[in-house]
């Protein structure tokens, strides 16, 4: 197929930035996706160690990122089940 190898690239230099952007994107995809599968309180991969996650995150900044307001300060308004 003409335009995927590496002697067509060779033929034509223009497709390398196109290359270089999709292949930019997909690593930035494949980040986001083990991202959210390791560091959201709604998934868990191991039940009996932690079987609530989400009450580790009581405390803790849980959005990436807020020009306005720290969400460490603030209280969280999630209910404790434990007591």
């Amino acid at each position: 197929m003409q335009g995927l190898g590496l002697q067509s690239l060779k033929k034509n230099p223009a497709l390398i930035p196109l290359y270089v952007c999709v292949g930019a994107g997909a690593i930035g995809a494949v980040y986001y996706i083990a991202r959210l599968a390791t560091r959201n309180p709604d998934v868990t991969w191991n039940r009996t160690s932690n079987p609530e996650p989400w009450q580790e995150y009581k405390e803790k900044q849980y959005k990436f990122y807020s020009p306005v307001r720290d969400y460490s300060k603030t209280k969280s308004a999630a209910p404790n089940f434990e007591e």
